[in-house]
């Protein structure tokens, strides 16, 4: 049994190597077998050398009776080992998965607790490895899911780094035993409705009892899809170099690609890239429902296809495919009258409002397009709005957040758009800087 575990805490030193310089090293701890190996490792090692201050981090899920009891065993483990708790209760959203509203809960808190280059820690290893890309197979996923647990990504405004991904949970064990160590049984862990606990208690012990090195050749495996996923994501970058072409209506803050540079590529590399475009933005769909895009891609030119996904929308306009989410996809609340244009409006979820110029007499207002507005231009006397906008041409899905500046009933300018905003008498310019989405956790 020692032999197994003399050089882990060597082996865990030298994965954290390139984090040495990070402030502050947080621990996710649930008080079970692998975080409380993780947290009595950096505990020792801080003895010997010098470590960033360690911090440890306990989400109360509130989802059994028993869990309630947890936070005060963390508290007993952190207090002997000198290092702090914070313990943080979270609310899990019903779903169909409790799993994985569970696990969304639980990151949700550790974005919101990593400070900027903070590392977040946490102890999957090597089983958890091979579990994963079991599970994931059974569920027809890619090579990107395939490629299973990460070891380093990026999280809020720090890291998450899981440092114990080439440790097998054999190893946990002993060196829990040999360091008289204790930690939770969460009772959940028995449930084998939960299709991961059924693979651990039911399928790789008969895998592992016919093939003995099961476990370490299938995380061998997800090592080999992480790269063959990284040369897929060299290969996206690649295509979406001339599809993220600048746009007129980059100001818009709204993530574009050109579609014709998209349509020049075979379908399989149109997947790959939009998934690599998209990956930040929303969770992506199965394999089934990549019909949405071809929809999409496929509509005639006036058409104004639209493709939904899990956080957000993907809309065609302009030769362009646009990514909107948050309050894009709402129409804004009504703005307030501007008493002092000299002063920036803050538009309510709609960003900020500038005037620069002769401030134009009469009650100042701002409001949206209902239809129907007429503008008068110098030289060109009335004209229909949407006519204007028209020629302009603004995305259809921004017109109807886009500022326009009346004076009494009149309507002066158009924010943004040479010609409309003012500009053309040569008295004055509105300028509006839309609010930025915020992306969050995907």
């Amino acid at each position: 049994m020692r032999q197994l575990t003399i050089d882990l805490p060597d082996r865990l030193l030298l994965n954290l190597a390139p984090w040495r310089t990070a402030p502050t090293w947080r621990i996710a701890f649930s008080g079970g077998l692998d975080s409380t190996v993780l947290l009595h490792l950096l505990a020792q090692l801080a003895k010997k050398h010098s470590l960033p201050e360690l911090k440890a981090i306990h989400i109360h899920h509130g989802l059994q009776a028993a869990a309630d009891a947890w936070p005060e065993h963390c508290q007993r483990v952190c207090d002997a080992l000198g290092v702090s708790l914070e313990v943080i209760h979270v609310q899990v959203q019903p779903g169909a998965s409790l799993e994985r509203a569970a696990r969304e809960a639980r990151y949700g808190a550790f974005v919101e607790a990593t400070e900027t280059n903070e590392l977040l820690l946490t102890a999957q290893h090597r089983d958890d490895q091979a579990e994963t890309l079991l599970f994931r197979l059974l569920r027809g996923a890619g090579v990107r899911g395939l490629s299973a647990i990460p070891s380093q990504r990026p999280l809020g405004r720090g890291f998450l780094l899981r440092p114990l991904l080439d440790v097998s949970r054999a190893e946990l064990e002993a060196y829990a035993v040999e360091h008289q160590l204790n930690w939770i049984e969460d009772p959940s862990n028995a449930d084998q409705q939960f299709s991961r606990n059924y693979l651990r208690q039911q399928i790789f012990p008969a895998l592992t009892q016919r093939w003995p090195q099961a476990v370490t050749t299938i995380a061998r495996s997800a090592a080999h899809l992480s790269e063959a996923q990284g040369l897929l994501d060299d290969l996206a970058e690649i295509d979406l170099v001339s599809a993220a072409s600048v746009s007129e209506f980059d100001w818009l803050g709204v993530p574009s690609l050109e579609m014709a540079a998209l349509e020049k590529l075979s379908a399989a590399r149109q997947r790959n890239a939009l998934s690599h475009w998209l990956a930040p933005l929303t969770r992506m769909p199965d394999s089934d429902h990549w019909s949405g895009w071809e929809n999409l891609r496929d509509a005639v030119t006036d058409a104004r296809p639209i493709w939904r996904l899990a956080d957000g929308e993907l809309h065609r306009a302009n030769g362009r495919i646009w990514w909107l989410s948050g309050h894009w996809l709402n129409l804004p609340e009504p703005a307030p009258l501007w008493p002092d244009p000299s002063v920036a409006l803050l538009l309510p979820d709609n960003g900020r409002l500038t005037f620069s110029g002769t401030i134009p007499a009469g009650v100042l207002s701002v409001r949206y397009r209902q239809g129907g507005e007429i503008m008068h231009l110098p030289g060109r006397g009335h004209r229909d709005l949407k006519r204007l906008l028209n020629e302009s041409g603004l995305p259809l899905f921004a017109r109807g957040r886009l500022p326009l500046l009346f004076s009494n009933e009149q309507l002066l300018a158009v924010a943004n758009l040479r010609g409309l905003d003012g500009s053309a008498g040569g008295n004055g310019l509105l300028r509006w800087q839309p609010a930025i989405n915020d992306q969050g956790l995907s």
